[in-house]
């Protein structure tokens, strides 16, 4: 794996919970909504994601978001709030919705691309 570990994992001071469920929670970027949890899911040796519907922000689109772009979970108002811009989210590596759960070799794109967006910052 020649991604950043650390995406796949829930950071500690975000508030999520092993036993919560995200699915149905509104996910809200830097600079906007950007859809629902569809599903939350977890690779044996990626980690953890979610799997959001964009709606009518990108059309008939799902993406996939490492679970350690979430910055914090809000419980009482149902939102994750992640830590990439829309624009970033909207340019990560396109999801086969006929595909899931989302392969290795989708997830191996997709942690390059948060990897390098993560590593400029230091993490």
């Amino acid at each position: 794996m020649t991604t950043n570990p650390v995406i796949w994992g829930y950071r500690k001071d975000a508030g999520h919970q092993d036993s919560t469920d995200l699915a149905g929670f509104g996910v809200e970027a830097l600079d906007g909504r950007i859809g629902k949890v569809v599903d939350v899911g977890k690779h044996e040796t990626y980690g953890s994601y979610l799997v959001v519907d964009t709606g009518p922000w990108i059309f008939g689109r799902l993406v996939v978001l490492p679970a350690g772009a979430v910055s914090l979970v809000d419980l009482p108002r149902e939102m994750a709030f992640v830590d990439r811009t829309r624009q970033e989210i909207k340019d990560a590596p396109e999801f086969d919705r006929l595909i899931q759960p989302p392969e290795a070799a989708y997830l191996e794109r997709l942690g390059s691309y948060y990897g390098a967006l993560y590593s400029r910052h230091g993490i």
